[in-house]
């Protein structure tokens, strides 16, 4: 798709729109070029004149073209993306169920709406401003209701702590994760945790220097659990070790895919006082699996549900996937019941989002699915009634591009068993310290909504060849956060 614009600098939301309309036309911007035979194309532009400014908006679909106008006051980004979301909606005929939301954390932005006006004038503002449908509106109230607690009770010393470990047993052909697969990384892995081990020290000191309090650990990946027995405890034992944990409310550990779990492995974790893991089937359906590249099977799923019973786990989440390819509603519809079976206190439904890294973004026959938002929407819809009647609430949510019917993913849980590390992470309420390759370290000023990032490397090899670097931009950590408490003074 091509996207013109002329007399504004709002590319990357207008970018964006584009990408919820037209989500496999990759978006150019350029001016002076025409765009391509059939291909979609939109202009959008602005000029200041007698009345205000004019907004002007342009679209076509490849064959049939249409223009729309608006004229205001002022200069203001938000009448030139809905003049472009009401022109392309039109030419679609398209009503994304999200509106014109594109970002990552509507709840994040719910509340504040809430926060301004109050619940009810507040939801009704966003949910006006931003076009989003009835049912999403009301999605993200119950998040933000079953999120207020945890938010809530947050200290201004708190923080989490996130520990990346980049393997897998292979590689799944829908992943676009900071991951590599043990065939290909395996000499990897013990240097890597040696420098990771440096990289916890390094973050447990400056955190005790400005006297911080942990509350949650979360250990992700990749694949943690393609670590072995010893490797997991050693890992474990090192955080406890090194961060003061008397305050600590979690220890999460991601145990992914089901081909990596044995009863020594579980009853590692468990001796190392983790009490939630995730054994993440995505379909319950081995035709599904094998498409997109899982090698064990449902029965596999099933069994390692089991072992983690038997180690003790009473605290379990399981990740679904909508539209992966070669799946139907109704395939959808009967692994989670199957995974209602197997006891979880979680529950995690994602959107397919197919990245360009992924393997799957080539195969036309696997996205047939992805394709058909009105099939992924009936998926997640059936989601939401069926684990609402269960006894799971929603209680965090976040989006992606690229995402099957331009949907979301969302977290459920039984009372009682919401993780706070996701409500921090995806609602950006609370600091998480990250450590390891991919890590996003997020600081989140107590006192305003500022939040500062301090990025890791990527990937496993860089990280080991530049942990100095890394080092280093740890120790910013300590300079952000004084800036923070200046502003108490």
């Amino acid at each position: 798709m091509l996207l013109k614009m002329t007399g504004h600098s709002y590319r990357f939301e207008c970018e964006n729109l584009c990408r919820v309309f037209f989500p496999y036309s990759p978006v150019r911007v350029a001016e002076g070029t025409e765009p391509g035979p059939g291909e979609p194309w939109a202009e959008a532009a602005m000029e200041e004149g007698g009345a205000g400014w004019a907004y002007a908006v342009r679209a076509s679909d490849g064959e049939r073209e249409l223009s729309r106008t608006f004229t205001a006051p002022e200069r203001d980004e938000y009448h030139m993306t809905r003049l472009l979301f009401d022109a392309l909606s039109e030419l679609t005929g398209i009503r994304p169920a999200w509106g014109m939301l594109t970002g990552v954390h509507p709840v994040k932005l719910l509340r504040q709406h809430v926060e301004r006006l109050g619940p009810g004038a507040g939801t009704e503002d966003f949910r006006e401003k931003w076009l989003v449908s009835e049912a999403r509106t009301e999605l993200a109230g119950r998040v933000l209701r079953a999120q207020r607690q945890a938010v809530e009770e947050l200290r201004p010393d708190d923080y989490s702590l996130y520990v990346g470990i980049p393997f897998c047993p292979t590689r799944c052909a829908y992943c676009s994760f900071i991951s590599q697969d043990m065939a290909h990384a395996k000499k990897a892995v013990e240097p890597y945790l040696e420098l990771l081990d440096l990289e916890l020290e390094r973050a447990a000191k400056i955190v005790g220097e400005l006297g911080l309090r942990l509350i949650s650990v979360y250990i992700g990946g990749g694949t943690p659990t393609t670590l072995s027995a010893e490797q997991l405890s050693k890992l474990c034992g090192r955080i406890r070790a090194t961060f003061p944990m008397e305050h600590c409310r979690e220890f999460t550990v991601e145990a992914g895919r089901p081909d990596t779990l044995t009863m020594e492995k579980l009853l590692a974790l468990k001796g190392a006082g983790v009490g939630r893991i995730s054994i993440n089937p995505q379909t319950m359906s081995d035709r599904v699996l094998e498409n997109i590249g899982r090698r064990h099977t449902a029965q596999d799923v099933v069994e390692g549900f089991g072992l983690a019973h038997r180690a003790g786990f009473t605290d379990i989440n399981a990740d679904l996937i909508v539209g992966l390819p070669g799946d139907s509603p109704e395939g959808f519809e009967e692994t989670l019941e199957q995974v209602l079976g197997l006891s979880p206190t979680n529950i995690t439904v994602h959107s397919l989002a197919i990245k360009r890294s992924a393997e799957l973004v080539t195969d036309e026959g696997a996205l047939s699915l992805h394709k058909r938002p009105e099939a992924a929407a009936r998926m997640m819809d059936h989601a939401i009634v069926r684990l609402t009647k269960a006894g799971f609430e929603p209680y965090y949510l976040y989006r992606q591009t690229r995402m099957a019917g331009n949907l979301e993913n969302t977290g459920w849980s039984r009372p009682g068993s919401a993780c706070r590390y996701n409500i921090y992470t995806m609602d950006e309420s609370g600091t998480v310290i990250a450590c390891g390759a991919g890590g996003v370290t997020k600081l989140k000023d107590p006192y305003s909504q500022d939040l500062k990032r301090v990025f890791n490397f990527k990937y496993p090899f860089e990280y080991i060849s530049r942990h100095r670097e890394i080092l280093e931009r740890k120790d910013g950590i300590k300079e952000i956060y004084e800036q923070f408490r200046q502003r108490l003074y």
